[in-house]
């Protein structure tokens, strides 16, 4: 059959350059688009004024300085037009997510919708050359001899795709070629370093997944009841979200640990952020240094809070302990939070010095109810203190020992909201519950303490300890 009977739709080759990498702070500064319809090109360029900064490196990379773009037209003036030229194309792009994220959150500013096929060359790279190394455009140039006119400038680079797709229908022909394509827009929401076989492979389970970058380097950890759904939340979220158009570009593999169910999955989590440190968490603190407010009767019937450092802290079993704090720092911010909502005395919280029979500093500017001077009941400002600190009240462990809390199959044992292990028979969930100490940690506390007044109350088991007597 001749290469005449293997059309190709027509195709837009397209390259921005910009004033940075974050599409909702930084702005479009060039576009080129070389199209190819019915084997006929057609060009088009144009300089954009960002109204912007362009930053100094920017300006050395793609050689584009304030000078030549400040009587260019803005992207509104521009972007009837543009949309028009790739109006019913294959929007074709290295790393594509970039330049169609651009474009998209430039084009949503003025109003017009922007949903073309998408096609990445990194991917094409990949699918049609999988013994080429790596896949960038500097190695695609080299690999396959493609003659540069103007590198980081957008029709230049515009140019370089269009040899590239040149190379492969070359070196493969137009029905293979044709093929790619086809399977590649069947599957736009993959980053170009993540094979289909690979997401194919995740369950729909609950469980924990990583990505990893170049070698192997933790980037994010997440959880989810249905693994495989989550993982592609991320990349369809990349064309909108700068935080997942990132991961998407940096991701080069994906691993998974499966878990009995939610709760599972939550403890799991937390735990492997703290071990991994994955660079694109949120990092959930540890918890060595934790503090919390005692609360304790003086002699002049004043309840005063005072501090417990992590030396002498046992959450869980101690009594009349509030907040649990990252910090002293933290701690005191707190109090003076709430001393301000409840207009309670800071001299006699301890925020500042109590000189007998004279005002607060903040009876002065009338945020304290005057408890410090006789103004008020010192009983109604201990109510209130109590109050506002019952919200945030630790919890004593509410059972005698360990427990087993089920979930699908599953015993998550745990003491003193310390989480042991899991277990998935009888002879491990007692070596877990006699197993002694663990670390208290905030966050897990946090999750058990609301899965154990939740849909998990009715899933505990007491477990009796053995003496060790």
């Amino acid at each position: 059959m001749s290469s005449s009977a293997y059309e190709y739709p027509p195709l837009a080759f397209v390259d921005i350059e910009t004033t940075g990498s974050n599409f909702e702070r930084d702005r479009i500064t060039e576009v080129g688009i070389k199209s190819l319809i019915h084997d006929q090109i057609e060009i088009w360029e144009s300089l954009i004024n960002p109204q912007t900064f362009i930053p100094q490196n920017i300006q050395s990379l793609t050689g584009i300085r304030p000078e030549m773009v400040r009587q260019q037209p803005a992207f509104e003036g521009l972007a009837t037009e543009i949309a028009r030229e790739l109006e019913g194309k294959i929007f074709v792009a290295h790393n594509a997510r970039f330049d169609y994220g651009f474009l998209k959150a430039s084009f949503k500013r003025v109003g017009i919708g922007f949903k073309p096929k998408v096609l990445c060359t990194v991917k094409l790279s990949r699918l049609l050359f999988p013994d080429q190394a790596r896949h960038n455009l500097d190695t695609i140039i080299s690999a396959h001899r493609l003659k540069i006119s103007a590198r980081h400038r957008a029709l230049g680079d515009a140019d370089l795709l269009l040899q590239f797709w040149r190379v492969c229908e070359e070196k493969l022909g137009r029905e293979a070629l044709l093929k790619a394509v086809n399977q590649l827009i069947g599957n736009p929401s993959l980053p170009p370093n993540i094979d289909k076989a690979l997401i194919d492979s995740i369950p729909e389970k609950p469980g924990c997944y990583i990505f990893y970058g170049e070698n192997q380097i933790p980037l994010y950890i997440g959880k989810s009841i249905s693994l495989r759904s989550r993982v592609m939340g991320h990349f369809q979220g990349a064309l909108t979200q700068r935080k997942e158009m990132k991961l998407s570009m940096q991701v080069r593999d994906i691993d998974w640990i499966e878990t009995s169910g939610e709760l599972g999955a939550l403890i799991l989590e937390s735990r492997l952020i703290k071990e991994r440190m994955p660079s694109m968490n949120i990092k959930l603190r540890r918890s060595k240094d934790l503090c919390a407010w005692k609360l304790e009767l003086a002699e002049d019937g004043v309840l005063t809070p005072h501090l417990v450092g992590h030396r002498e802290l046992d959450p869980g079993i101690q009594e009349n302990l509030f907040g649990l704090f990252y910090s002293k720092r933290e701690a005191n911010a707190y109090l003076k939070a709430i001393a301000k909502k409840y207009r309670l005395c800071e001299a006699l919280l301890g925020l500042e010095k109590r000189i007998e029979g004279k005002a607060c500093f903040g009876y002065q500017v009338k945020q304290c109810g005057g408890a410090c001077i006789g103004g008020s009941p010192i009983e109604l400002h201990n109510l209130q203190l109590k109050t506002a600190l019952e919200l945030f009240q630790v919890q004593v462990w509410p059972y005698p020992g360990p427990v087993a809390v089920k979930e699908a199959g599953h015993m998550h044992v745990v003491d003193r909201w310390r989480y042991l292990g899991t277990a998935i028979n009888e002879e491990e969930l007692y070596e877990l519950a006699d197993s002694g100490e663990a670390e208290f940690d905030l966050d897990i506390y946090k999750i058990l303490k609301k899965a154990l007044a939740g849909s998990f109350k009715s899933q505990v088991i007491p477990l009796a300890v053995k003496d060790t007597v």
